[in-house]
């Protein structure tokens, strides 16, 4: 049987195959490695790249572009850049460098990247965000005016914090910075706030202690641990504040509230100024590059109270920035208070005497003020700063043996009892009630019959006292956050009761 070919219909065929043809080419720009090691690389070829571009190396290893030259890219390496050869290819991804966030970080421990550190499962989130981000504008803010409890009396008292407030904590190398940061953190149990705690530099035995802390406290719930210790690379440790201030974003935009705590931010400019040393950007004062202010203005900026409009979620930042000999007017110290909303300034003197926390309240501030202080507390701490100032004076007068006056002893006996009232043990946070009660005593000159030795123990007795035999009291300051004239008669006669059988039994 003869083979038929109908031509018509083959013809046909191939005339709509050629007009549904369409040219597809895919061009792809392919840079090569000059040079790399020390963290950075420097590539030839890839003209369309951006500066903040993520570069793709072999090996499943990325960079980011910093310096765009005329003839060449400098970038730093998110990874071992021992496994970048010269001569290997480069890509540009057309993408910025973001992190995975997201409710499924909650209690786990991550490197800047979002890559887990605590052995547990790879963390499936499908939500993205920026490392690096618009800051929100006025019209996107509303002032600062809830209050973000620390449960640390000296704070809460005299140096308030807000929530979408920037307060610095500021001081010399072991003066107890990191314990105010956790202490902070294990107070927002039960309050609504999830906290980021971002590690750069530290030790990881020091990390590894923290999330032990954490997990002991049951404060691993709400917390997430960005951990870029100092085995990680210089690059890793810049991009980790961006990455916590990214994680903290996400609930921040969701209506929630983020505490992100950056621990410490020294470390970070200390990384940045090694890359930019190592790229050859000019060097200016103290060998840092010029736009170290701006390194970390643009994080810290990020934290904010927003608007009812956009959700009025927030998200409280609490830098930490480390001094040498108590050099508050060096460089990066000057720097993070002109950005930030307040600085907590401890000193070594104070914590050697065995004051801790070791906060010297003259020089330590909170911008926001009582804005961020529930009526009760503003209330009872109308006199406790100046007090304290005072004193610290007429201490100093006094040691030169003059002799004084019966007002003047009576402010240094008050003072020396302020001081012990405001003495606080590490990982004892105290609710805000008990210390409205404890100031409450103490600024109405309650206390000033008492030995300065019998004081700890008049606290641990008289909140005992409260919280048995008046839970009314502590109940209504809870509700009503405010010191009414009929609570007021009632906390008056419930002291004056306990001064009674303290004294007597």
């Amino acid at each position: 049987m003869a083979l038929k070919i109908d031509s018509e219909k083959i013809a046909s065929i191939l005339e709509k195959q050629l007009k549904s043809y369409k040219k597809e080419t895919e061009v792809e720009e392919i840079g090569y490695v000059t040079m790399a090691g020390d963290g950075i690389a420097r590539i030839y070829g890839l003209s369309r790249a951006m500066a903040g571009e993520m570069l793709e190396f072999p090996d499943d290893i990325y960079g980011l572009a910093l310096n765009l030259d005329r003839h060449e890219i400098g970038a730093i390496i998110l990874g071992k850049s021992t496994k970048i050869q010269e001569g290997d290819p480069v890509k540009c991804t057309g993408r910025i460098l973001e992190v995975p966030v997201g409710e499924e970080l909650i209690g786990r421990v991550v490197n800047p990247l979002g890559r887990p550190l605590d052995g547990g499962e790879p963390i499936k989130t499908e939500v993205y965000r920026p490392i690096e981000y618009m800051a929100p504008d006025i019209v996107s803010r509303q002032p600062v005016k809830e209050p973000l409890q620390t449960g640390i009396k000296a704070i809460d008292s005299m140096i308030p914090i807000g929530r979408g407030q920037r307060e610095l904590v500021i001081g010399d190398r072991s003066t107890g910075k990191t314990a105010i940061l956790i202490d902070t953190i294990l107070n927002q149990k039960d309050k609504g706030v999830t906290c980021i705690y971002v590690a750069i530099g530290q030790k990881t035995s020091n990390v590894a202690k923290i999330i032990d802390r954490l997990k002991r406290s049951g404060a691993m719930e709400y917390t997430i641990i960005v951990s870029a210790s100092a085995q990680y690379p210089a690059s890793i440790q810049y991009i980790a504040p961006y990455a916590g201030c990214a994680i903290g974003e996400y609930f921040m935009y969701k209506g929630q509230h983020a505490l992100v705590l950056y621990d410490d931010l020294s470390k970070q400019a200390a990384a940045y100024r090694e890359l930019s040393l190592l790229l050859r950007r000019p060097p200016g004062r103290k060998a840092y590059p010029g736009d170290i202010f701006y390194l970390h203005s643009r994080l810290l900026e990020r934290s904010a109270k927003l608007s009812d409009e956009l959700g009025g979620g927030s998200m409280t930042a609490m830098p930490v920035v480390e001094t040498k000999a108590n050099d508050i007017s060096a460089y990066i110290p000057t720097n993070a208070i002109s950005i930030t909303d307040g600085q907590i300034y401890l000193e070594t003197d104070l914590f050697n005497a065995g004051i801790r926390p070791a906060i010297n309240a003259s020089i330590s501030v909170s911008r926001v003020g009582a804005n961020a202080q529930i009526e009760a507390m503003k209330k009872v701490t109308g006199t406790l700063r100046l007090d304290l100032s005072q004193f610290r004076e007429l201490e100093t007068f006094a040691k030169f043996g003059t002799e004084l006056g019966q007002e003047t002893k009576k402010q240094l006996a008050r003072g020396e009892k302020t001081i012990e009232i405001l003495k606080q043990d590490q990982y004892e946070p105290m609710d805000v009630e008990e210390q409205v009660l404890i100031i409450f005593a103490l600024t109405e000159g309650y206390l000033d019959d008492l030995e300065i030795s019998d004081i700890s123990d008049f606290e641990k007795k008289y909140l005992d006292f409260m919280r048995n035999c008046h839970p009314d009291i502590i109940k209504q300051l809870k509700e009503k956050n405010d010191i009414t004239e009929d609570l007021d008669k009632r906390i008056r006669g419930a002291i004056e009761n306990f001064i009674d059988i303290f004294k007597h039994g």
